[in-house]
Parts: structure tokens; C-alpha cells; sequence
């Protein structure tokens, strides 16, 4: 799968350039009585984050990583996809004239898949407004818009709008899939023909259409709407959080298959010793042996408690012990003890009288 992609994007990004001189003579997106494509196409950002060492999705998704963003209001708040920004230490914007400015990580939804960045500075760029996703139609043509300016867009059509379930514990109700394939997907602003934003980019599929043909699929920005107030003032959607069990499963003729398992996620099985000395989990053998002693405090310990065990008498279980013979087994051997015994009486020679006893009248 990741040698059919990298294919096709490399054959995508040989279209591109072809693309956006086609879409600024056409003047596809733009509403001509306020803005023009090239005005519309500078509030497409560059998204540039850096993560923790430790973090959770370090070894998945990288530590540094790199996609576009949308600005979508006055104070340079920027719309991404959630997994370029989650986790993030330290953030950066990158604009089409070529400033960079710091970010700071405003909120993110694992549910809808979404996330916010505001930069530290003004970047002095118009917004995008935003359209009706459920107003998109399949066959409806739109603009993939990438951070890069005109070189970095791509004409596409709306090829399929259906539930896209992700084997990350990832559900999106009615996602947008485009056809032919953007090979910068990764935040990337969906464009309808009013010039009105209606998706941010997520993935790249191959099973874009029915017939198989691969495409990209963006997050509808409907879902936006009802939790923009609550991550603009919290950072999460306020109530309770979403259940979560850190497990990755791919559906195989029509079964679930665990591929994948977060280390330290509810979804670990905690395993112990066993009498073969099997390996445990790490959490249950920091308990076992508490960080901080050194190798020879470690040794002291042991030796300790061998020799308390040696002290000990060891304690026999009822199950140890010999099994004792039935009844029918023990009555045979009695009796021929007791024959035994009458024989041995009856063979024993009488004493002979002493002399005195003989010689008295």
C-alpha cells in the first residue's frame, strides 16, 4: 500500500503545475467581485510541529512533522488536521511570502479529527470563509489547495461522500473523497466552486470511488461548528471524554484483526510470571523492584530473601503426601498377618519344666 501511494502521488505532483495554470485562467474558486484565486490561496498555510521524545504517537507518526493549514479568522487562527499538531512541543506557521512564525497549540478533537493553531504574531492574512459540506454532491468539482501557493494546487471532483472508518478508533459520518489523487494532502483545504472552505485533507485511499479508484478523503468542516467554541476556550470538547483503548484493528474478510497495540494504553493486557519466568509488563515490574537501587542493593535484596526462604521450613500440601491404600487393598494384608500369627503360636515349642520342679513328691 505505501509503494502504490508513494506511485501515485509522484504521478499526481507531475500534474499539478499543468493543473493550477489551467484553474488561474479559469478563475475556478475565486468570487471575482472580492478576491482574487491568488488572494484566496494565501490563507493556505504551511504547518511545521515538533513532539516529544516519549510521546505516544513518536514511534507512528514521527516527531517532526510537516503539512498545510487554513486561516480562518482575522487573528490567525488556523485550522489543521488533528495528527500533524496532537502532542506538539513546539509549533511553527509558515506563510506563501515566505515568514515564519511561531504557534501555539489552541485545541484538538480526536473525534472529529481536528485541531487549532494560533500564531504568536499576526500573520497578516485574509481568512477563508466557510461553505456547507453537506451542501457538496458527489460529481461536484472542487480545488485542493496545499501550502505553496498556485504551484500546489490541483483541480479534483468530489468521487464519493460516505462513513470512513480508520483503524485508530477514527469514525467520520459523512467524509469527502476526491479523485484524482493530491500528493500533499496532509491539512489541506478543500475548495468548493464558490471559493468557500468545506474539508481539511486527512488521508490518502485507494478505494477513493466504487470502482477503486484512489483518491484522498478530507474531513468535513460542518463538524467544526458545534465544538469551535469549546476548543477555543478549553482546548477539548467540554462533557466526558471518548472512550479509548489505544488498540489498531484492519478489517480481513470480514474479521477484526489486532494489528497494533499503544504501549501503556488501556488496551495492554498486563502479563506477570509465570512458573517458566515468562516476561511481564513493565508497570508490574517497576512495582515489583522500585526505581532508584543500585545493582548492589538489588543483590543485598535478593540474597536476603533467599536466605529467608532457606530459614523457613518449607510447608507440605496435603498433595505431597503418599496415597494412602483402600480398604480393599489394606483387608488381604490383615489377614495374612493375622495367619501369620496363629501360625508362629501354634509351631512355638512349650517350655520343658525346670528340675525343681521335676524332682518334688
Amino acid at each position: 500500500m505505501a509503494i502504490l501511494a508513494a506511485s501515485i502521488a509522484a504521478r499526481s505532483a507531475r500534474r499539478l503545475a499543468a493543473g493550477a495554470f489551467a484553474l488561474l485562467a479559469s478563475g475556478f474558486a475565486a468570487p471575482a467581485e472580492t478576491r482574487s484565486l491568488d488572494e484566496l490561496l494565501s490563507a493556505v498555510v504551511r504547518v511545521k510541529t515538533v513532539v516529544e521524545p516519549d510521546a505516544r504517537t513518536a514511534d507512528s507518526l514521527g516527531r517532526e512533522r510537516e503539512g498545510s493549514g487554513v486561516v480562518i479568522d482575522g487573528d490567525g487562527l488556523v485550522l489543521t488536521i488533528g495528527y500533524l499538531m496532537v502532542e506538539a512541543r513546539t509549533a511553527e506557521i509558515g506563510t506563501k511570502d515566505g515568514r515564519t512564525v511561531p504557534a501555539a497549540v489552541v485545541g484538538y478533537d480526536h473525534e472529529t479529527g481536528f485541531g487549532l493553531l494560533r500564531g504568536l504574531v499576526p500573520l497578516k492574512v485574509a481568512p477563508i470563509a466557510f461553505g456547507r459540506s453537506a451542501d457538496v454532491k458527489e460529481a461536484d468539482p472542487v480545488l485542493v489547495a496545499s501550502a505553496g501557493g498556485a504551484a500546489m494546487v490541483a483541480p479534483a471532483r468530489v468521487v464519493a461522500k460516505r462513513e470512513f472508518a480508520g483503524s485508530w478508533e477514527y469514525l467520520v459520518g459523512e467524509a469527502l473523497f476526491t479523485a484524482p489523487l493530491h500528493p500533499a494532502w496532509s491539512g489541506a483545504g478543500l475548495i468548493n466552486r464558490d471559493g468557500r472552505l468545506v474539508g481539511i485533507g486527512s488521508l490518502i485511499v485507494g478505494d477513493a470511488a466504487a470502482d477503486g479508484t484512489p483518491g484522498n478523503m478530507f474531513v468535513p468542516t460542518d463538524g467544526l461548528h458545534p465544538i469551535l467554541g469549546d476548543l477555543l476556550a478549553a482546548g477539548r470538547v467540554a462533557g466526558p471524554g471518548r472512550p479509548w483503548l489505544g488498540v489498531a484493528a484492519n478489517e480481513v474478510r470480514g474479521a477484526l484483526v489486532v494489528a497494533r497495540v499503544t504501549p501503556g494504553g488501556p488496551g495492554r493486557a498486563r502479563r506477570r510470571h509465570d512458573r517458566r519466568g515468562q516476561r511481564r509488563d513493565r508497570r508490574h515490574a517497576r512495582r515489583l523492584l522500585p526505581q532508584g537501587l543500585g545493582p548492589r542493593r538489588r543483590r543485598r535484596r535478593r540474597d536476603a530473601g533467599a536466605v529467608a526462604k532457606r530459614r523457613d521450613p518449607p510447608r507440605r500440601s496435603p498433595l505431597d503426601e503418599p496415597p494412602r491404600p483402600s480398604q480393599a487393598q489394606v483387608e488381604p494384608s490383615r489377614r495374612k498377618v493375622r495367619a501369620g500369627e496363629h501360625f508362629n503360636r501354634a509351631a512355638r515349642p512349650r517350655p520343658s519344666p525346670s528340675p525343681a520342679t521335676s524332682a518334688a513328691p
